[in-house]
């Protein structure tokens, strides 16, 4: 029994040696992630998912690259929230060379435990902007104290120039990294990671709850943490002009299917298309009041096709379709915005396919049927025998059985009425005469 249990002892402790062994490697001693784009509900959660990866390693620090415009309030006040209670200390340095981080990106740079810039970018401009139509005074200067006062709530606990940073809400200030540093609104000018890490070595800094940590970061290996495939197709949805793409090509396929039912992948292929549109819209700041001006454009293809207006119908569609596109995406800032270029880039090709399929269909639906039996309605044939009421007729190059309400002479022309079966019915056409057999 001893020797059993001496043997369970020392096989216990090799596999936490080997779990200790794994975890010490699996770890990593910077975790880096890097946020190039708009700050919506993806970057959000990106920046969570890393923020709790780092917790979970026992990271020594998180290095979030930031290059961005700017964004959505209520998405940078989460990020914020998520920084600020980071038991990981968070490093935000804006870079490379040439990039800014304007608008929501100076808060996040604010918030940060170490704010970093790489020569040659700039940062500030974070006045706010009404997502629907332009703000009265009262609303301006309401939302001004508000996201000043959120401003001031993190940077006198980060230590740095409060005043200066309410500026960039209140006046739109913007700063180079030089006068940044100089006006104590960042930590570290650094020209790259290693300069940045070397410079932050054994400097001790003031978490947000007060309490001290002292940074080892020199020569520390350094992981990329990458956005899950969900958050890559969703931050690529998030760009309003895709996302508008895609709705119009979804709203095509579904037109065509409703043209040609039983096509099925038109069906399918809109449906999806349709699907994610309306789930990237639900994450953006969308007019959804824009929809009904894409809805009467597509009436309008319809209409035009019908009624053959010259291209009346067809232009207002296209304008329509064109403001639909340009106002069904407000964002803060222009990057958040369907472009001119691509409202009407999708607008004209997509408003001549639509009336173009509308006019074939409704062509096809006019035009007689000219095949089968049901082809023969209509023709003219000559009776081959006396109708007397039956007998043969010849139509279309063929001898058919034909009936008829009353006596028919051979060689008069006829005029098919209907098909029954192998049957036609026929009756003398109206000023016939007979001809030669």
């Amino acid at each position: 029994m001893a020797h059993k249990s001496g043997l369970h002892s020392f096989l216990r402790c090799c596999v936490l040696l080997a779990l200790c062994t794994f975890t010490a490697s699996a770890s990593a001693d910077i975790l880096k992630i890097v946020i190039d784009g708009a700050i919506h509900p993806i970057a959000d959660e990106y920046i969570g998912r890393a923020l709790e990866q780092a917790k979970a390693q026992h990271a020594d620090a998180v290095l979030i690259e930031l290059r961005t415009p700017g964004g959505l309030v209520d998405s940078t006040r989460d990020i914020i929230s998520k920084i600020i209670t980071s038991p990981v200390p968070v490093i935000v340095y804006v870079s490379p060379s040439g990039s800014r981080a304007a608008s929501a990106g100076f808060f996040i740079l604010e918030s940060a435990d170490v704010a970093a810039m790489a020569p040659g970018t700039n940062t500030g401009a974070s006045h706010p902007v009404l997502e629907y139509g332009k703000m009265d005074d009262v609303m301006k200067k309401k939302m001004e104290n508000d996201l000043a006062a959120f401003m001031r709530s993190f940077v006198s606990k980060r230590g740095r120039n409060v005043e200066l940073a309410e500026t960039a809400v209140r006046e739109s200030k913007s700063w180079t990294d030089e006068e940044a540093l100089k006006q104590n609104l960042i930590d570290v000018v650094a020209k790259n990671e290693q300069d940045l890490f070397k410079q932050l070595d054994g400097r001790t800094i003031k978490r947000f709850d007060g309490t001290e940590t002292t940074l080892h970061l020199a020569n520390k290996p350094v992981d990329f943490f990458p956005m899950s495939l969900k958050q890559r197709i969703l931050a690529w949805l998030m760009d309003p002009n895709i996302t508008f793409l895609i709705l119009a090509i979804g709203a095509l396929s579904l037109y065509a299917e409703f043209n040609h039912p039983g096509a099925v992948i038109p069906g399918v292929v809109g449906l999806i298309f349709v699907l994610l549109a309306l789930f990237a819209l639900g994450l953006l700041p969308t007019r959804f009041a824009a929809l009904t001006l894409i809805i009467a454009a597509f009436v309008l293809f319809a209409l035009e096709a019908k009624f053959a207006t010259h291209g009346v119908l067809g232009v207002g569609g296209i304008v329509s379709l064109t403001l639909g596109g340009l106002f069904l995406v407000d964002g803060p800032i222009p990057e958040m915005r369907v472009k001119l270029w691509t409202a009407l880039g999708v607008s004209i090709p997509l408003g001549i396919i639509t009336v173009f399929l509308m006019t074939i269909a409704l062509r096809a639906r006019r035009n007689k049927v000219t095949t089968g039996a049901q082809g023969l309605i209509g023709e003219i044939g000559v009776a081959r025998t006396p109708l007397s009421p039956e007998g043969k007729v010849f139509v279309h190059g063929e001898l058919w059985t034909a009936h008829a309400l009353g006596s028919v002479p051979i060689g008069t022309s006829v005029v098919v009425k209907n098909v029954n079966g192998l049957t036609l019915e026929v009756e003398p056409e109206k000023s016939s005469e007979k001809v030669l057999t």
